[in-house]
């Protein structure tokens, strides 16, 4: 369910309703304990899973034995770019510069002396 109502000043405010089905037990977790739960799990699927199918397109692939391979080394990718990146710097963008410059990398990850 959407609602939108208008502020005094005229701006729009909106609301959300949504629902969660959960295996937890409602007597052993506040309803502000649930919230962080959902809130946690949407950031890894928001930050993480989503680069990965965005940049490396990880659901596209059907992969039998070598599946957790390349789960390992694209969450290894991600993981060095994000250390890598500046501020403000999309993961894309770090990705970009590493395939242009990849000395330079391999010199801040110690691999080459500078």
């Amino acid at each position: 369910m959407d609602y939108a109502s208008y502020r005094p000043d005229g701006s729009e405010e909106s609301s959300e309703t949504r629902f969660f089905i959960s295996s937890l037990d409602p007597g052993k977790i506040t309803p502000a304990e649930l919230l962080q739960t959902i809130r946690d799990h949407w950031q890894v699927e928001n930050c993480l899973h989503w680069q990965k199918d965005r940049y490396w397109e990880e659901d596209k692939h059907y992969l039998k034995w070598s599946g957790k391979l390349f789960t390992g080394l694209t969450n290894l990718a991600v993981s060095l770019l994000q250390l890598m990146r500046g501020s403000g710097k999309s993961i894309k963008a770090t990705a970009e510069d590493v395939h242009f410059a990849p000395q330079e990398v391999l010199q801040r990850l110690g691999f080459l002396k500078e």
